[in-house]
């Protein structure tokens, strides 16, 4: 059996009397697409916080292979190989394309002796950059302020941010989020190509584009988890059903 990548035992989080994440255990395969979805308030975004480390756990442990990474801080998990994306796009706006990836690459190297040139002068930071614009399909674009692309270009450099750290995990939250179809046929098809070689956890309200990747699909309600597994087996379950997605939704999945 393939060991997880990223795994939770009875992972919480309170915040005074509101429990948003409450006693989930989920594991991510190597090259899976692990989908996780429920209503909103249901505790999705919380728990890609905790797993970056943007927030700490109140109970629960994380692992990272054979790592605890319960209490890391977020640029440690960051610097093991963990990358995120954002429900609200988080570029920097006035910086080029380049220079948002350039600068995401930067933030993996430990040294800090490596800051005391310009960035412009490593090779490798500059090499992760334009790689990770190619693969995102924004290589024409670099030289292009973060603020003038579009929406959907905005999002494509933010998952272009997250490829420059070279990650083997990639935690994405709303990929899609005002999308049109043809910039979110896109990302799907990015987001199928990148599961080859990582292990992706994706927080969506798309269904047609949840079911089209997802290898396994968790969903939460109130914090919890209220089922996991394969997308065939989520997709018929009546509890499923009943509490997010609604007879007419999975008619037409």
């Amino acid at each position: 059996m393939t060991e997880p990548v990223l795994a939770t035992t009875t992972l919480g989080r309170r915040f005074g009397g509101l429990v948003a994440v409450d006693d989930v255990s989920l594991s991510l395969a190597p090259r899976t697409v692990h989908a996780v979805i429920g209503p909103n308030g249901a505790g999705k975004s919380t728990l890609v916080n905790l797993l970056s480390g943007d927030l700490r756990p109140s109970t629960g442990t994380i692992h990272l292979g054979a790592l605890d990474i319960t209490h890391w801080p977020s640029h440690r998990i960051a610097q093991h190989g963990v990358a995120r994306s954002f429900q609200h796009t988080n570029v920097f706006a006035a910086f080029s394309a380049f220079e948002n990836c350039r600068l995401a690459a930067q933030s993996r190297h430990k040294s800090f002796g490596r800051w005391v040139k310009p960035a412009e002068r490593y090779g490798d930071w500059n090499a992760a950059a334009d790689a990770a614009l190619k693969i995102v399909g924004l290589a024409s674009r670099g030289g292009i302020p973060a603020a003038a692309l579009s929406h959907g270009e905005r999002r494509s450099l933010e998952i272009a941010m997250a490829l420059a750290t070279q990650p083997s995990v990639l935690l994405l939250d709303e990929p899609l989020a005002g999308m049109g179809p043809e910039e979110s046929a896109h990302i799907v098809a990015l987001l199928k190509r990148l599961a080859a070689d990582h292990a992706i956890l994706l927080v969506e309200h798309d269904m047609d584009a949840v079911f089209a990747l997802a290898d396994r699909l968790t969903v939460m309600v109130n914090g919890r988890i209220l089922a996991s597994g394969a997308p065939d087996a989520i997709r018929a379950n009546a509890d499923v059903q009943r509490a997010y997605l609604g007879t007419e939704a999975v008619s037409t999945l």
